[in-house]
């Protein structure tokens, strides 16, 4: 039984290492991490830029496995009383939600670099100016959508 459990958890961990890999690459390659750098102006700071993203790799996939509990209402109320753990719980989950659009604006942004997805578009369509507002038209109809979708509950069972 244990030999067994040892060889299961080896296949996991060596599955989820690939594919951990694989999405990796497949950001690189398609240019989110330059076109972050290349905006920001930071490429004296590439081997920081390597480090967070091999560590944040990591640490999400532990985050995924085990699936840890945030106290953050509970450390709030304890600290600044206890009407705000609520709050604290909110304010941590909009800051999360606002960077994870960031980041799939950023992916989605590359990738249509990458397909040159925009200028086919544009041509199909006739469009010879105004390529910004159709992008600001995508994001806002999605953003539209999103809100739509969680406030009015329309992800719950």
């Amino acid at each position: 039984m244990l030999i067994k459990q040892l060889v299961l958890w080896f296949i996991g961990l060596s599955a989820g290492g690939i594919i951990a890999a694989g999405v990796f690459a497949f950001l690189a390659i398609i240019g989110v991490f330059p076109r972050v750098i290349g905006k920001t102006g930071t490429r004296r700071h590439i081997l920081l830029y390597e480090t967070v993203i091999i560590i944040g790799g990591i640490f999400g996939n532990v985050l995924d496995l085990y699936e840890f509990p945030v106290p953050v209402t509970e450390w709030a109320a304890a600290v600044l009383g206890p009407g705000c753990g609520w709050l604290a719980g909110e304010t941590l989950l909009g800051v999360f939600g606002l960077l994870t659009g960031v980041f799939v604006g950023c992916l989605a942004m590359s990738l249509a670099e990458t397909l040159k997805a925009m200028p086919v578009i544009c041509r199909r369509i006739r469009l010879s100016v105004g390529l910004p507002y159709l992008i600001l038209a995508i994001a806002l109809g999605k953003l539209t959508g999103s809100l739509l979708f969680f406030l009015t509950g329309m992800g719950e069972n």
